[in-house]
């Protein structure tokens, strides 16, 4: 597997937004971020990258600052 920085993330989730990525620095065993494209029934009207927590909810996420500059970024692959 293969670590990757967060512009290398952006880019596969823009190419294919049903790929799913995670920290290795992240506590919480099981999260992941992806990116939502709403469809044309949903009450959002633009994509937008969320985040599967470790208890199963998945919420909108924005990235911190460790977020963005980390480089052990990998793809989720189950």
């Amino acid at each position: 597997m293969t670590a990757m920085d967060f512009g290398e993330v952006i880019r596969a989730l823009r190419a294919d937004p049903s790929k799913r990525f995670t920290r290795e620095g992240w506590n919480g065993k099981g999260q992941y971020i992806s990116l939502e494209v709403p469809g044309p029934s949903d009450k959002m009207d633009r994509p937008f990258v969320y985040i599967h927590t470790n208890y199963g909810a998945n919420v909108p996420w924005l990235a911190s600052q460790t977020d963005m500059l980390a480089e052990d970024w990998h793809e989720v692959v189950e």
